[in-house]
């Protein structure tokens, strides 16, 4: 089958989820770029990409490729391409070989191998993490977890990304509607402040895959585009509040700079005590003290004299 004949369907997929191509590339745990790249023509989806989306959008990676038995140029009968991929998925799951039915959302066997991978890293890092422990924490085998992400890089990279984009949703939602660059930098500070289990269980992984960003080139460079964006975050609440007259006239770029890493080097302190404690008698290691920390320093460089 053509590659454009795919990424037609593909794009029926992405229709029927009612979800942007963006969106959707968080879905399937993929950069935004490759995707787009994919669906103009410019790129080949891999044999993975392919059983994600299918995944997703709850059809046959044979309707994906052209027939619903899962034949198609370059598969064999055994359903695997030339590299010996396998391709096609489970029974047929699409009714019709002209139309795809509605995807589930959220509870894909993809975003779920990624929910565990993550969870398991929090708990135990990522060298520490096997593919083993992966499938048992999903009830399924080591070959269903290749068969979505053939390599632990390549699951690496999804659990990556996967954190970025909850972290990016996570603000999003949390300071809609905001107004008062104040009051949203101070949300914004609070969502950074590892007070509940869910809190710590991301910022331990940000920990680990710091570790990774300084030996992989792949993790390496979502380490790099996720602190662009969230330093980008910071400073045009920054730079906002300035035209308010809330903060004082800084440079938002390097004020950003310097609370992001104030933010970091804080919370990796907090997550080497005791959740919802402190350790070895230290008041300045808890969760509330680098909150308080954080507001005071917003108070002391940003804050303008006058801002109510």
């Amino acid at each position: 089958m053509q590659q454009d004949e795919v990424a037609a369907r593909v794009r029926q997929v992405i229709v029927a989820a009612g979800v942007s191509a963006r969106e959707f590339a968080r879905r399937i745990v993929i950069d935004p770029s490759k995707l787009s790249r994919s669906l103009n023509g410019t790129r080949r989806f891999t044999a993975a990409e392919l059983a994600r989306i299918a995944d997703i959008g709850a059809v046959d990676v044979g309707w994906l490729l052209g027939s619903v038995a899962g034949s198609a140029d370059g598969v064999d009968a055994a359903g695997r391409t030339a590299s010996g991929t396998a391709v096609t998925a489970s029974p047929v799951r699409s009714a019709s070989a002209s139309r795809p039915p509605a995807p589930s959302p959220e509870g894909s066997r993809p975003l779920q191998i990624v929910r565990e991978t993550v969870r398991l890293i929090a708990e135990r890092g990522f060298h520490a993490v096997r593919v083993a422990d992966i499938a048992a924490a999903c009830h399924t085998s080591t070959a269903a977890i290749h068969y979505h992400f053939p390599g632990r890089d390549e699951l690496l990279e999804a659990a990556v990304r996967w954190c970025m984009d909850e972290d990016t949703r996570r603000r999003s939602d949390t300071t809609a509607g905001t107004r008062h660059a104040g009051d949203e930098l101070r949300l914004l500070i609070e969502l950074q402040t590892p007070r509940t289990e869910q809190q710590r269980r991301q910022w331990c992984v940000w920990l680990d895959l710091w570790a990774e960003a300084a030996r992989s080139t792949t993790v390496g460079r979502l380490h790099v585009e996720y602190y662009r964006q969230w330093r980008g975050t910071v400073a045009d609440v920054i730079r906002r509040g300035v035209e308010q007259g809330v903060f004082r006239p800084v440079d938002a770029d390097g004020a950003a700079l310097a609370l992001t890493a104030l933010i970091d080097g804080l919370a990796s302190q907090v997550l080497a005590t005791e959740p919802g404690g402190q350790k070895d008698g230290n008041p300045g290691t808890g969760a509330q003290a680098m909150h308080d920390a954080l507001i005071a320093h917003v108070d002391a460089c940003l804050t303008a004299p006058t801002a109510g």
